[in-house]
């Protein structure tokens, strides 16, 4: 499997990872912190929650999901007391100063806010400075004391057991956003997820579908010790909370950029709209865009003996399905039937026509592009078992033993059920988005003779015995041991030399 020459993957560092590391000094100051200012404020943090709790809850009686009463006058006192007592709130934590720079549009004028990067539940602050709706999870509303306050800003509730949850989020946003400005404004994190804010991934379309002026807001925690970063591997909540208390202050910054009106072309294309606020947002906040999206990150995140190695070609192959519509999520009843079709092909390779026609598709440029990341010859034929290798491998990255598994029963001989060394190779290069790899050291280390050929049940047990099989008993171009001081492990002289 190879990458596209004509459309690079901007990936760099992997922006759902975060990883803290104290100095000596910063493991002194948080021990004393701990015992004397962290109890202080999570009392008071607490305590300004719960008092916000009732104000929240009297405000929100006899209102409606969907109509908006007039906003009488103890309606307005109680939103006063609610921004004071939450920015106290903030204040207690150690947020004592909020830079806040540029100047927020007026409702009627954009009904939209659009804000970057997403990388805790800190975000949280300019929400409740402006007191502006979100969308969030309906799983959001049941949380004691928070959910109450999140339901006294209006969201847009996402209803995730729906199937139909996107279109009617979709439509209920821009019911919103066309109301002349009657409803609040909608903030809204168009990543979708957390990262650790090394760069812009790539923006759901939601919020720009109305085709409406959105103004962009960057977030910026000029902390040296970032303390805030929550996202999916990394410390928990608790433990993000109790640090960043322990911090003797949290600076935050937060951005209102000039408005953005869409082009004819954009109204046309809400993804050319996300992707250009994207690129003007990165631009202010000065960091890469990166082009993971929120789908993307279990692939990026897969562990396991056989995890994913360079996840670059395979993250552009699952970003090419998501253009042909072919999602992940809608792909596990079809994956073990175009297993065993592959299987009755043993071997053929099938040209872009052909290809098409065993996914049921028409040519397209896209359904092209996927067709070439499989033509390893450069003879525009490809292995179907490649693409069904790849395509289990993003859609179960966490399951690896799974996918090897349905790799034998395509590549397996009937009667001995074993696999050739160097259909394992092929095998292994797209399950780990290597190039080159040479299996004779694991070969030599199987017991009894060598014969260049492995069942799966073979395998199975060596990888459970040596959870540590790609380090040490494989060998790849670009192989981690290569960085190490010692030279590469030679096997035999030989290499599996495959077509890049």
């Amino acid at each position: 499997m190879k990458s596209s020459n004509s459309r690079p993957l901007r990936v760099g560092r992997n922006p759902f990872v975060h990883e803290l590391k104290f100095t000596m000094t910063e493991k002194i100051k948080i021990g004393l912190m701990s015992v004397t200012v962290f109890p202080v404020r999570l009392l008071l943090v607490s305590f300004l929650m719960l008092l916000a709790w009732p104000f929240a809850f009297t405000a929100s009686l006899g209102r409606s999901e969907f109509v908006i009463e007039p906003q009488l006058w103890w309606r307005r006192f109680l939103d006063v007391c609610l921004r004071v007592i939450m920015r106290a709130m903030w204040f207690c934590g150690g947020f004592h100063w909020i830079k806040v720079k540029g100047e927020r549009a007026a409702p009627l004028e954009v009904p939209i806010l659009t804000v970057a990067p997403h990388s805790s539940y800190f975000d949280a602050i300019p929400v409740t400075m402006t007191m502006c709706s979100i969308v969030t999870k309906l799983e959001s509303r049941s949380i004691p004391v928070w959910g109450t306050l999140i339901s006294y800003i209006r969201p847009v509730f996402v209803f995730r057991s729906d199937q139909d949850s996107r279109r009617k989020t979709v439509e209920e946003i821009k019911r919103r956003a066309r109301s002349g400005g009657e409803w609040p404004q909608i903030m809204i994190f168009p990543e979708g997820t957390c990262t650790n804010r090394s760069g812009l991934i790539v923006f759901k379309a939601g919020a720009f579908i109305p085709g409406l002026p959105v103004q962009p807001v960057v977030l910026r925690y000029p902390n040296k010790l970032d303390t805030v970063t929550w996202t999916w591997r990394g410390p928990g909540a608790f433990k993000i909370l109790w640090l960043t208390l322990c911090q003797p202050h949290n600076p935050m910054e937060i951005e209102y950029l000039p408005i953005y009106t869409p082009s004819d072309e954009e109204r046309e294309n809400p993804a050319l709209f996300a992707n250009n606020v994207r690129k003007l947002m990165a631009k202010a906040l000065e960091l890469p865009l990166t082009d993971l999206s929120f789908e993307d990150r279990e692939i990026s995140l897969s562990q396991g003996p056989l995890r994913i190695h360079n996840c670059s070609s395979l993250l552009e192959f699952h970003q090419l399905l998501c253009r042909l519509g072919l999602r992940a999520g809608r792909i596990d009843a079809v994956l073990e039937e175009q297993a065993r079709r592959a299987r009755k092909l043993q071997g053929e390779r099938l040209g872009l026509e052909d290809f098409a026609q065993f996914l049921n598709l028409p040519v397209t440029d896209t359904l092209t592009e996927v067709h070439s990341l499989f033509d390893q010859h450069g003879d525009r034929q490809i292995d179907i078992r490649h693409y069904v290798i790849a395509l289990s491998t993003v859609h179960r990255p966490s399951k690896s033993m799974e996918t090897l598994k349905m790799a034998f029963k395509m590549y397996e001989n009937e009667e001995s059920r074993e696999v050739l060394e160097d259909d394992l190779a092929a095998i292994l290069e797209i399950m780990l988005g290597v190039k080159k790899m040479d299996l004779s050291g694991l070969f030599l280390s199987l017991d009894g003779p060598d014969t260049g050929k492995i069942t799966y049940d073979k395998l199975q047990r060596f990888i459970e015995q040596h959870p540590y099989i790609v380090q040490d008993y494989l060998d790849f171009e670009n192989h981690p041991r290569s960085l190490c001081c010692r030279p590469p492990t030679s096997w035999n002289g030989q290499n599996h030399d495959k077509d890049d």
